[in-house]
Protein backbone atom coordinates (compact mmCIF):
# COMPACT_ATOMS: atom_id res chain seq x y z
CA UNK A 1 0.00 0.00 0.00
CA UNK A 2 1.13 3.57 -0.70
CA UNK A 3 2.56 5.42 2.29
CA UNK A 4 -0.34 8.25 3.21
CA UNK A 5 -0.43 10.67 5.98
CA UNK A 6 -3.66 12.41 6.84
CA UNK A 7 -4.59 14.89 9.52
CA UNK A 8 -7.41 15.39 11.77
CA UNK A 9 -8.20 18.81 11.82
CA UNK A 10 -11.32 20.73 14.02
CA UNK A 11 -12.29 22.27 17.08
CA UNK A 12 -11.94 21.38 20.10
CA UNK A 13 -15.02 18.10 21.48
CA UNK A 14 -15.34 17.77 17.58
CA UNK A 15 -14.02 14.01 18.12
CA UNK A 16 -10.46 14.03 16.77
CA UNK A 17 -9.23 12.09 18.97
CA UNK A 18 -11.70 8.95 18.69
CA UNK A 19 -12.09 9.01 14.69
CA UNK A 20 -8.17 8.94 14.74
CA UNK A 21 -8.15 5.64 16.86
CA UNK A 22 -10.78 4.07 15.01
CA UNK A 23 -8.92 4.72 12.15
CA UNK A 24 -5.62 3.86 13.19
CA UNK A 25 -7.26 0.72 14.21
CA UNK A 26 -8.70 -0.27 11.32
CA UNK A 27 -6.27 0.06 8.39
CA UNK A 28 -3.11 -0.70 10.48
CA UNK A 29 -1.95 3.07 10.59
CA UNK A 30 0.34 4.31 12.77
CA UNK A 31 -1.59 7.21 14.71
CA UNK A 32 -0.38 10.20 16.90
CA UNK A 33 -2.37 12.23 19.76
CA UNK A 34 -2.35 15.74 20.75
CA UNK A 35 -0.47 16.13 23.98
CA UNK A 36 -3.02 16.39 26.53
CA UNK A 37 -2.64 14.35 29.76
CA UNK A 38 1.39 14.95 29.65
CA UNK A 39 1.23 18.93 28.32
CA UNK A 40 3.27 20.59 30.97
CA UNK A 41 1.44 23.95 30.27
CA UNK A 42 -2.09 23.32 29.37
CA UNK A 43 -3.66 23.48 32.78
CA UNK A 44 -2.21 26.74 33.64
CA UNK A 45 -3.19 27.84 29.75
CA UNK A 46 -7.09 27.19 31.05
CA UNK A 47 -6.38 29.06 34.37
CA UNK A 48 -5.09 32.22 32.76
CA UNK A 49 -4.66 32.42 28.84
CA UNK A 50 -3.27 36.04 29.06
CA UNK A 51 0.13 34.15 31.22
CA UNK A 52 0.30 31.29 29.44
CA UNK A 53 -0.80 31.24 25.53
CA UNK A 54 2.95 31.54 23.85
CA UNK A 55 4.73 29.05 26.15
CA UNK A 56 1.84 26.94 24.93
CA UNK A 57 1.84 27.31 21.44
CA UNK A 58 5.88 27.01 21.50
CA UNK A 59 5.50 23.61 23.25
CA UNK A 60 2.53 22.38 21.04
CA UNK A 61 4.82 23.60 17.55
CA UNK A 62 7.77 21.50 18.93
CA UNK A 63 5.53 18.01 20.02
CA UNK A 64 3.42 18.42 16.87
CA UNK A 65 6.77 19.18 14.30
CA UNK A 66 8.34 15.96 16.30
CA UNK A 67 5.09 13.57 15.98
CA UNK A 68 5.02 15.01 12.08
CA UNK A 69 8.67 13.59 11.01
CA UNK A 70 8.12 10.24 13.42
CA UNK A 71 5.37 9.80 11.14
CA UNK A 72 6.97 10.75 7.64
CA UNK A 73 10.06 9.04 8.42
CA UNK A 74 7.77 5.60 9.41
CA UNK A 75 7.11 3.28 6.76
CA UNK A 76 3.49 2.97 7.95
CA UNK A 77 1.10 4.98 6.85
CA UNK A 78 0.07 7.84 9.78
CA UNK A 79 -3.32 9.72 10.94
CA UNK A 80 -2.12 12.37 13.28
CA UNK A 81 -4.89 13.75 15.59
CA UNK A 82 -4.70 17.55 14.84
CA UNK A 83 -2.52 19.38 12.55
CA UNK A 84 0.79 21.23 12.72
CA UNK A 85 -0.81 24.01 10.65
CA UNK A 86 -3.90 24.95 13.43
CA UNK A 87 -1.06 25.75 15.61
CA UNK A 88 -0.25 29.31 14.31
CA UNK A 89 -3.46 29.60 11.65
CA UNK A 90 -6.01 28.92 14.13
CA UNK A 91 -4.75 28.96 17.62
CA UNK A 92 -1.83 31.39 17.58
CA UNK A 93 -3.81 33.93 15.56
CA UNK A 94 -6.92 33.62 17.61
CA UNK A 95 -5.29 33.91 21.04
CA UNK A 96 -2.93 37.06 19.34
CA UNK A 97 -6.50 38.69 18.29
CA UNK A 98 -8.23 38.08 22.22
CA UNK A 99 -4.67 40.09 23.57
CA UNK A 100 -3.39 36.74 25.18
CA UNK A 101 -0.22 36.34 22.79
CA UNK A 102 1.47 39.82 22.43
CA UNK A 103 2.16 41.31 18.77
CA UNK A 104 6.53 40.62 19.54
CA UNK A 105 5.55 37.25 20.49
CA UNK A 106 3.35 36.73 17.73
CA UNK A 107 5.46 37.47 15.01
CA UNK A 108 8.37 35.82 16.93
CA UNK A 109 6.10 32.97 16.50
CA UNK A 110 5.38 33.04 13.00
CA UNK A 111 8.70 33.04 11.95
CA UNK A 112 9.94 29.59 14.19
CA UNK A 113 6.77 28.31 12.79
CA UNK A 114 7.54 28.99 8.79
CA UNK A 115 10.53 27.69 9.06
CA UNK A 116 9.78 24.70 10.47
CA UNK A 117 6.69 23.84 8.57
CA UNK A 118 8.75 24.67 5.41
CA UNK A 119 11.29 21.34 6.10
CA UNK A 120 7.80 19.47 6.51
CA UNK A 121 6.42 17.43 3.58
CA UNK A 122 2.51 17.78 2.59
CA UNK A 123 0.02 15.46 4.23
CA UNK A 124 -2.16 13.80 1.78
CA UNK A 125 -5.32 14.16 3.22
CA UNK A 126 -6.52 16.87 5.54
CA UNK A 127 -9.80 15.66 7.08
CA UNK A 128 -11.68 18.55 8.91
CA UNK A 129 -14.26 18.00 11.87
CA UNK A 130 -17.41 20.30 12.28
CA UNK A 131 -19.93 20.60 14.76
CA UNK A 132 -22.14 23.60 16.00
CA UNK A 133 -20.42 24.76 19.09
CA UNK A 134 -23.20 24.47 21.57
CA UNK A 135 -22.90 20.21 20.56
CA UNK A 136 -19.14 20.91 21.24
CA UNK A 137 -20.20 22.19 24.75
CA UNK A 138 -22.18 19.34 25.63
CA UNK A 139 -19.16 17.30 24.71
CA UNK A 140 -16.14 18.76 26.40
CA UNK A 141 -19.25 18.93 29.63
CA UNK A 142 -19.42 15.22 29.57
CA UNK A 143 -15.68 14.30 29.53
CA UNK A 144 -15.36 16.56 31.97
CA UNK A 145 -11.67 17.26 31.75
CA UNK A 146 -10.65 19.35 34.57
CA UNK A 147 -8.00 21.28 32.88
CA UNK A 148 -11.36 22.12 30.09
CA UNK A 149 -13.32 23.88 32.51
CA UNK A 150 -12.04 27.53 31.37
CA UNK A 151 -13.40 27.12 27.83
CA UNK A 152 -16.19 28.85 26.74
CA UNK A 153 -18.55 28.98 23.72
CA UNK A 154 -16.83 32.46 22.71
CA UNK A 155 -13.55 30.90 22.44
CA UNK A 156 -15.00 27.96 20.39
CA UNK A 157 -17.01 30.52 18.49
CA UNK A 158 -13.61 32.75 17.98
CA UNK A 159 -11.80 29.53 16.75
CA UNK A 160 -14.57 28.13 14.55
CA UNK A 161 -14.32 31.85 12.73
CA UNK A 162 -10.48 30.96 12.19
CA UNK A 163 -11.14 27.31 10.91
CA UNK A 164 -13.27 28.99 8.27
CA UNK A 165 -10.93 31.30 7.00
CA UNK A 166 -7.98 29.45 7.02
CA UNK A 167 -9.83 26.55 4.71
CA UNK A 168 -10.88 28.70 2.43
CA UNK A 169 -7.34 29.31 1.38
CA UNK A 170 -6.03 26.03 2.31
CA UNK A 171 -4.24 24.29 -0.59
CA UNK A 172 -1.71 21.63 0.47
CA UNK A 173 -4.01 18.56 0.50
CA UNK A 174 -7.16 17.95 -0.46
CA UNK A 175 -9.57 18.53 2.22
CA UNK A 176 -13.09 16.03 3.10
CA UNK A 177 -14.83 17.35 5.24
CA UNK A 178 -16.98 15.70 8.06
CA UNK A 179 -19.82 16.85 10.23
CA UNK A 180 -19.79 15.18 13.35
CA UNK A 181 -22.63 16.13 15.14
CA UNK A 182 -25.00 13.74 13.28
CA UNK A 183 -22.52 10.83 12.48
CA UNK A 184 -21.77 8.30 14.94
CA UNK A 185 -18.57 6.64 14.09
CA UNK A 186 -17.71 5.68 17.69
CA UNK A 187 -20.77 3.41 18.41
CA UNK A 188 -22.03 2.85 14.99
CA UNK A 189 -20.19 0.58 12.31
CA UNK A 190 -21.80 1.33 9.19
CA UNK A 191 -20.84 5.21 10.00
CA UNK A 192 -17.52 4.23 10.34
CA UNK A 193 -17.43 2.14 7.40
CA UNK A 194 -19.39 5.56 5.53
CA UNK A 195 -15.67 7.69 6.61
CA UNK A 196 -13.13 4.94 5.50
CA UNK A 197 -14.88 4.87 1.95
CA UNK A 198 -14.70 8.84 1.78
CA UNK A 199 -11.17 8.83 2.86
CA UNK A 200 -10.24 6.35 0.05
CA UNK A 201 -11.97 7.74 -2.65
CA UNK A 202 -10.76 11.33 -1.36
CA UNK A 203 -7.07 9.26 -1.69
CA UNK A 204 -7.72 8.18 -4.75
CA UNK A 205 -8.62 11.64 -6.41
CA UNK A 206 -12.42 11.00 -6.59
CA UNK A 207 -14.63 14.49 -6.44
CA UNK A 208 -16.90 13.48 -3.43
CA UNK A 209 -19.12 15.14 -1.14
CA UNK A 210 -18.90 16.21 2.64
CA UNK A 211 -20.18 13.73 5.06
Amino acid sequence: MTKRIIVVAGNIGVGKTSLTERIGARLGWRTDYESVSDNPYLSDFYKNMHDWSFHLQVYFLGHRAQQYLDAANDPRSAILDRSIFEDFHIFTRALNSMGNIAERDYLTYRRIYDLVVGTLPPPNLLIYLQAPVQVLMDRIQKRARNIETGISESYLYSLESYYEEWLRAFDLCPVLTIHTDNLDYVHQPRALKLVLDRIQDKLAGKEIMEL
